[in-house]
């Protein structure tokens, strides 16, 4: 590789986090240099025809709740925000009956669907809701030291619970507590280990609070913004520049990778110590996804009307199923009734689809590395709350673990959290030291979503990484975000 330009920093990797990082080193008068393996930038933010031409499909997803919560895309001007449009339910969980709960802006509208846990539903988000701008600020922007510890433990106390536990102890309705496991399911792990409350609880007060929106005319539209606004502050981006190793860089005082650990050994493990190699090697990915795009002639028939008023749909009726496929999953075993979760973007955008036809897509969770064809049961599901789905289709794409690894070499195995987010790696992503960005070689960061707060699009790794480095390297404090400590 050759650059004919000096840099203060290199950020290896465009995904949301390599960008926020650049954005905010240069916005803070760095030279930055961002490099990235593929021809088109985004990393998990894309945007393809993969059905049928005119019929926009995104790479991976298209739902981002934690993105109009994020500290870092606060920061960002509004004319390089990306448009995102809301549907009118955050999500919705049909049952086999033909009924459905829904997640509602209104948390009294919500909780007027649970029955006899009505109150509860109230007692719980009610309380939680006034103080959901310090509880998300510290658990997006604080690895250790919360700066609202009270508003923090309204959230945390119960939050650390299983999902298994809350449900049950909560919930007398079995339908309250099948709403709970398909928002607790979005952490990829078996209900019944720990913190799965703390997903299904941000994820429901994210509803209520903003949304979950979709970005207009595809995901791929966010990645183009924040690269257009790193772009007129000065930095410059490379494309299909794949990095082997650390010596192919040019000369910089900082490298940030957003990578995943196995990556950066392969990278840069010949600068690191011994004992942070060790620490790197134990790291564990989670569980993979199979996932499938569909070109639609007609929007997807479901039987509950909620269905059709949310871009988001949760396909998996009770608790129990819900459980068990999660459970089967986390044990390497493909799925048999797979927990779905499914999304009809072109409801409400309609630049994805040609005049009059609906593109849509979902994904399982399947075991890490499976080769396993899922399309089936997955469109068995559709079709089970949805009859008359397979007629609609006009065209479809499948991904196993395995090709979406190949696709994004960050989703090692298909995992597309970046590791695990157990509660053990909550506090030790990727390894147990005082700053998770920082590593053992000189100048080398990683600011991916294998570090703190994890996987969503957000760009709060990168950030923070980000903030990091201007401390430790440039004696300097991120000027947009000034209000926040250190990372």
């Amino acid at each position: 590789m050759n650059f004919a330009n000096n840099y203060d920093a290199v950020v290896v990797g465009s995904g949301p986090n390599g960008l926020a990082a650049a954005i905010t080193m240069q916005r803070n008068g760095l030279a930055v240099l961002l490099l990235e393996a593929k021809p088109k930038i985004g990393g998990g933010v894309k945007t393809a025809e993969s059905t049928l031409p005119g019929f926009l499909h995104d790479s991976c997803s298209c739902v981002y709740p934690l993105a109009v919560c994020s500290p870092f895309f606060e920061s960002i001007p509004a004319k390089f925000q990306p448009e995102f449009i809301y549907a009118s339910l955050a999500a919705a969980h049909p049952f086999d009956d033909g009924s459905s709960y829904s997640l509602e802006p209104s948390i009294i509208k919500t909780a007027a669907q649970f029955g006899e846990d009505e109150r509860t539903y109230l007692d719980i988000f009610e309380t939680v809701q006034a103080h959901w701008p310090n509880i998300v600020s510290d658990l997006l922007m604080k690895t250790w030291y919360p700066d609202h510890l009270r508003s923090l433990m309204k959230f945390g106390v119960e939050a650390i619970l299983p999902a298994s536990t809350f449900a049950r102890k909560k919930f007398k309705n079995a339908k309250a507590q099948a709403f709970f496991a398909g928002m607790a399911a979005h952490s990829m792990l078996p209900l019944h280990k720990p913190m799965t409350s703390s997903v299904a609880l941000m994820l429901m007060l994210a509803g209520h609070h903003r949304g979950w929106p979709i970005v207009k005319g595809g995901s791929a539209n966010l990645a183009s913004c924040l690269a257009a606004y790193f772009i007129s502050l000065g930095g410059r981006i490379e494309t299909s520049c794949e990095v082997r190793s650390v010596n192919e860089l040019p000369p910089a005082r900082a490298f940030l990778f957003d990578i995943t650990p196995t990556q950066l050994l392969d990278i840069a493990g010949n600068r690191f110590s011994s004992f942070y190699k060790w620490q790197l090697r134990r790291f564990k990915y989670g569980s993979g996804i199979f996932k499938m795009d569909w070109a639609l002639s007609e929007p997807v028939p479901f039987t509950a009307g909620a269905c059709k008023s949310s871009a988001t749909v949760h396909l998996g009726n009770s608790f129990d199923e819900i459980a068990a496929a999660e459970k089967r999953v986390w044990e390497n075993k493909d799925p048999i009734r797979p927990f779905v979760l499914f999304v009809q973007p072109s409801l409400f955008d309609s630049s994805r689809a040609p005049e009059g036809k609906h593109t849509a897509w979902a994904y399982c969770h399947a075991p890490a590395y499976s080769t396993t064809s899922l399309c089936d049961m997955i469109e068995q599901q559709v079709e089970r709350f949805a009859p008359g789905f397979r007629d609609c289709i006009l065209g479809r794409h499948t991904v196993n673990t395995r090709e979406l690894q190949n696709s994004n070499a960050n989703y090692i195995g298909g995992d597309i959290n970046g590791g695990v987010q157990d509660i053990t790696q909550f506090f030790s992503r990727p390894v147990l030291r005082s700053s998770p960005y920082r590593t053992s070689g000189k100048g080398i960061y990683i600011c991916s979503s294998s570090t703190p707060p994890g996987g969503g699009v957000h760009g709060v790794c990168g950030f923070k990484a980000a903030r990091r480095v201007l401390k430790d390297i440039f004696h300097m404090v991120d000027r947009a975000q000034s209000e926040f400590t250190s990372a």
